[in-house]
């Protein structure tokens, strides 16, 4: 199709040149010029002719005349280029001071100032002079305000100063008028500060922001989570739990934070029935043990819940801590210690010896269960564990513990635990 028009351009062009031929061959014109006592007199084609030469010859003088001052400004970009190059991998590299001395350069460069002036504060701030991270920013609001404000922001929340850093976004998230940045910082200030409604109010901006990809997803579960965790009552929880979509409600977090809080304000039954739905389309390791993390309310009904799971997830290490800790809630301690045994066989967390510790203190074991508090206390830090005793190693029966392992292809083998 283009072959045609370019054809059919090309033919338009062919009969209007020869018209215009044919017309200035009949009438070629005459162009009459008097100055000043001169006089001029020629065709009208030679005078087209002589005002193209004169207008080529005008522009190369020019060009030739700005030629000086246009070599300065490219040798200028070109050092200024440089210097800012120079001064982001001095910057990088750690050497605040050299950074700071180039950016400095590169910014008398109007095309450079505003990124050698957000570059020159982090450098600034990098070697505390908050003095220089000031000038810098406020220098750099006037060109790039958005930008300005969201590296503020940010600096002030890797300086601990989450509310001072909500303070200054506030204003701007009124306005809907923040840097996706800047929403991203406004949310962990919010957050940080407990402020779980204007973190909420972010996730908006924040779902449009394409360059999060799967962060938003951890971000909305952060967000929510603590929406619910702070709710001052029932009617409000049930109002922002109604006020999820169905995606939002299927995220483990969001309702392992609904169940607990649920349960917090005396409404156990609530969560569990919203862990027991979402656990019949899905397992999950962090419901099961927010499952007993509900309070002691409902605990007999709950522990045999969580005993009909056991048959279908027998090496789940948070099912046997959800175990362990309702039989101590129901003061089953020998019970609770033999599934926390299971338990410390395939996992031994924190959390884990904690409870074995509460199971052995409830038996009336303080010995053990103080070592057992000493080695949640060594798991925490990362430190190696005491050892049981020698009794206490050959009660647990662990031989029944198997635990699922899968080959380079996927395929499910089991594998006994040594003894």
């Amino acid at each position: 199709m283009r072959t045609w028009i370019a054809v059919l351009a090309l033919l338009l062009i062919a009969c209007a040149a020869a018209w215009g031929w044919h017309a200035l061959a009949l009438d070629p014109g005459s162009v009459l010029v008097r100055f000043a006592g001169w006089r001029v007199e020629t065709s009208f084609v030679v005078a087209i002719v002589l005002l193209l030469v004169a207008w080529g010859v005008l522009g190369l003088l020019w060009r030739v005349a700005r030629w000086p001052r246009a070599a300065w400004r490219r040798r200028t970009r070109r050092r200024g280029h440089e210097r800012i190059a120079d001064g982001l991998i001095a910057l990088y590299e750690g050497r605040h001071a050299r950074a700071t001395r180039e950016l400095e350069r590169a910014a008398h460069v109007r095309e450079l100032r505003a990124p050698a002036l957000l570059a020159r504060a982090q450098a600034a701030h990098a070697r505390g002079d908050e003095a220089a991270v000031e000038e810098a920013l406020s220098d750099a609001a006037h060109t790039v305000p958005g930008a300005a404000l969201a590296l503020r922001a940010r600096m002030l929340l890797d300086d601990g100063n989450a509310a001072q850093a909500l303070a200054l976004l506030r204003p701007e998230a009124d306005q809907g008028t923040l840097t996706p940045d800047a929403w991203r910082s406004l949310n962990t200030a919010a957050l940080a500060t407990g402020d779980a409604a204007i973190a909420a109010g972010t996730l908006a901006a924040l779902s449009r922001d394409e360059s999060l990809g799967g962060q938003f997803v951890r971000i909305e579960a952060n967000t929510l989570s603590a929406a619910l965790t702070n709710s001052a009552d029932v009617r409000r929880l049930s109002t922002l739990w109604s006020g999820l979509n169905r995606t939002q409600r299927r995220i483990d977090g969001v309702v392992a934070a609904y169940a607990r809080r649920a349960a917090a304000l005396g409404q156990p039954l609530a969560g569990m029935s919203e862990i027991d739905a979402a656990l019949r389309r899905d397992w999950s390791e962090t419901l099961i043990e927010a499952y007993g993390d509900l309070g002691p309310a409902e605990a007999s009904a709950r522990l045999r819940q969580a005993e009909a799971w056991l048959s279908a997830q027998p090496n789940s290490a948070a099912l046997l801590l959800t175990l362990g800790r309702l039989c101590n809630q129901c003061e089953l301690w020998g019970k609770a210690g033999e599934y926390l045994g299971r338990g410390l066989a395939i996992d031994a967390s924190a959390a884990m010896w904690e409870a074995f510790g509460d199971a052995s203190n409830g038996q009336g074991d303080a010995q053990t269960a103080q070592r057992a508090y000493r080695n949640a206390l060594r798991c925490a830090r990362g430190e190696p564990v005491e050892p049981l005793p020698a009794l206490m190693r050959a009660a647990l029966d662990t031989r029944a513990s198997v635990v699922e392992e899968r080959s380079e292809h996927g395929v499910p083998r089991l594998v006994l635990p040594r003894q």
